[in-house]
């Protein structure tokens, strides 16, 4: 019956649209009477005149919050019918079913008021292209949307006063489980506990998440997880996965509330969990928890991690030490433009600044050979390292066996609960009653898959205690280490240390190395140590030829004037080197560089040479080419491929042609193409 003035009959030949919405999968599942009552519309809106065919139910926004219409369909569906003119009314049973947002509940009711659409709810029917009509609905909807803003503000001070108080009951991560009397202890499996250990320490060992995978990987282990009943199951290690247990407080026995911060996506328009840094958390209350390890520890895997993410654009921190031969990978500036240089292997190991060609399209800043820097600055590391790192390295070796030790206990749970889940197995297959083939089938499966697993455990155990050595040096060995200090590089090159391990060194004394190139031959090379020091100088790079160097004048003048006074190449290059000159492409002087620019000036040394220049009654290659007006390259060309037929003379290592009118005549013949070949 109809009950309402409003309702007119151009209102009832159009569809009646029933809104059902709840907030939350939670209210879908344990508030159902809420959608029982918003169900019951569809007789009120019989009550109102609609046919029963002619009244929709809208529900595909259950359990989604009001707050947004660009994640409900079914609202948008039901602003696509209102838009179309194809709905009469519009029931709901608050106003807040609708939306909790007055920018859409606005949006709606003008909708509604254009096409002529009543909106019905538990109070009445209103109109909303009247004045009266419109206010009524604007102010249910303020008030809708004022309500949330007050539910949201009482729950969320109270969750923050009990967070604030520690009484928060927080979901534990894996390792930590809550008794019935709210006390949290650790895991009651030891196998879960040491396991926990492990991946703290192999972290703090290896420096990276990746290589900690890795690592469990190469060892084959797994990685307790707890599901929500509280169940543990062994899955394999991933970086996300052990990500989120190493930078978990409660781990640190600190009970912290307010990690994160909601940040909307630029590109999706969605709201991610952004972490916060440990200083903006709302709540953190140290000591509450049975701790894995130390609050210092913690806050120092968790700058370490941050200082891992090599994001050197924008954060500019330096990465985790990886493999790769340049060693001051992840530590080393632009001198030139004050950004960050990175890696190229191609071409030689070498220093490069493309920030700038990335950025703005520009040439590269710099490019630089690695090999000289590094050795210079290792040669620095190695002056600002006192004898008493011996001890350091040693208590590090004694690390290493300890790590050893605790990886055997870790194997040996590992054993331990497989054996118990055998036995259990074991058990449930002899008290299963034999008649039963479907059960004791499956069940004698799962006794022997235990088995196999049991097997495999228990040999790699015995495999790797016959195997891993022991790496703790010797009292003796330690004290021979303290007086010969000085041999600290010899260490170095032997390969004690992978590349990875020499960078983390580096590491541990410089802060960063400022590179600029103040010559083609010459890099400025600034190290910034630890504490604030610098170290400074002009190391030597390797450059493509000789008039790229900066003492190219000098080494030129000194070559000539030691040539005409009758000395070697040998001797040359080694006065030079003296000196402090080098070669383009070496270390010293090469005798090869002192012959090149000494017979550019064409100053010949007959002494000591491999062959004489002149033979009596014979021409050399070089005398006939002169002759011939040709190179002498011509000439080895067509002996090497048989044209020009010539023995090199056993004697004077030497080809030697004789020196007649008739071997010029042959030659000049054949440059004419008038014969094929020259000799025998």
């Amino acid at each position: 019956m109809n009950t309402s003035d409003l309702i007119q009959p151009r209102h009832l030949v159009r569809r009646a649209v029933i809104y059902v919405r709840q907030s939350s999968p939670h209210q879908v599942i344990n508030h159902q009477e809420s959608q029982r009552l918003q169900r019951a519309l569809t007789q009120r809106a019989l009550e109102l005149g609609w046919q029963e065919q002619d009244i929709q139910v809208i529900d595909a926004d259950l359990g989604i919050t009001g707050t947004l219409a660009e994640c409900r369909t079914g609202f948008q569906e039901l602003v696509a019918e209102v838009a179309l003119g194809k709905v009469g009314i519009l029931l709901a049973y608050e106003a807040q079913r609708l939306a909790r947002n007055c920018t859409h509940w606005y949006q709606l009711l003008d909708l509604c008021g254009h096409t002529d659409c009543l909106i019905a709810d538990r109070d009445g029917v209103y109109d909303a292209s009247t004045v009266n009509g419109r206010l009524l609905l604007g102010l249910k909807g303020q008030i809708s949307e004022l309500e949330l803003h007050l539910l949201r503000g009482r729950l969320t001070d109270g969750i923050l006063n009990k967070a604030k108080r520690g009484e928060l009951p927080l979901t534990l991560p894996t390792g930590l489980v809550r008794l019935p009397s709210r006390e949290v202890v650790k895991h009651p499996d030891r196998e879960v506990q040491s396991r926990v250990t492990l991946i703290f320490a192999t972290l703090l060992e290896k420096r990276s998440l990746a290589q900690v995978v890795r690592f469990f990987k190469e060892q084959d282990l797994k990685v307790p997880r707890q599901d929500r009943f509280g169940d543990i199951h062994w899955k394999r290690p991933t970086v996300a996965r052990l990500g989120s247990m190493v930078k978990n407080p409660a781990y640190a026995g600190a009970f912290a509330y307010g990690r994160t911060r909601s940040v909307r996506c630029e590109k999706t328009g969605k709201l991610r969990q952004k972490l916060r840094p440990i200083e903006q958390w709302k709540v953190c209350i140290r000591d509450k928890y049975p701790a894995y390890v130390s609050w210092d520890t913690f806050e120092k895997i968790y700058a370490m991690l941050r200082d891992n993410y090599s994001e050197y654009d924008r954060n500019k921190t330096r990465g985790v030490p990886r493999e790769g031969k340049a060693l001051l990978q992840g530590i080393v500036w632009c001198g030139e433009c004050g950004h960050k240089m990175v890696l190229q292997y191609q071409g030689g190991t070498q220093y490069l600044c493309n920030y700038l060609r990335q950025q703005h399209g520009e040439p590269v800043c710099q490019r630089l050979p690695a090999d000289a820097i590094d050795d210079q600055v290792v040669h620095w590391f190695f002056d600002a390292l006192s004898v008493a790192e011996i001890d350091v390295a040693s208590h590090a070796l004694e690390e290493a066996d300890r790590r050893r030790d605790e990886l055997f206990s870790v194997r040996r749970k590992e054993v331990e609960r497989l054996r118990y889940q055998t036995r259990l197995a074991d058990r449930q297959y002899r008290h299963a009653d034999p008649e039963n083939r479907l059960v004791t089938a499956e069940l004698e499966q799962r006794w022997e898959a235990a088995l196999r697993e049991l097997k495999e455990a228990e040999e790699k155990l015995a495999r790797e205690e016959q195997n891993t050595p022991c790496w703790a040096l010797p009292v003796d060995l330690v004290e021979a280490l303290r007086d010969f200090g000085p041999r600290l590089p010899e260490l170095w090159e032997q390969g004690l240390f992978d590349s990875s391990q020499k960078k983390a060194l580096l590491r541990s004394l410089i802060d960063k190395v400022v590179l600029h190139r103040v010559a083609p031959d010459k890099v400025r090379t600034r190290v910034v140590w630890r504490g604030g020091l610098t170290t400074s100088a002009d190391v030597p790079v390797h450059v493509g030829r000789f008039a790229a160097m900066s003492d190219a004048k000098e080494i030129e003048e000194a070559i000539v004037r030691m040539a005409r006074e009758g000395q070697t190449d040998q001797q040359v290059a080694q006065w030079l080197t003296s000196c402090g000159h080098r070669s383009p492409m070496a270390s010293t002087v090469l005798p090869s560089t002192v012959r090149i620019i000494r017979l550019r000036h064409r100053i010949l040394i007959r002494r000591n040479q491999s062959h004489p220049r002149r033979v009596p009654g014979y021409l050399t290659v070089p005398q006939v080419a002169d002759k011939l007006k040709v190179t002498s390259h011509w000439l080895y060309d067509r002996i090497h491929n048989g044209t020009i037929r010539v023995s090199r003379d056993a004697t004077t290592k030497c080809y030697l042609f004789p020196d007649k009118p008739a071997t010029l005549r042959q030659f000049r013949q054949l440059l004419d193409g008038k014969i094929s070949h020259v000799g025998s």
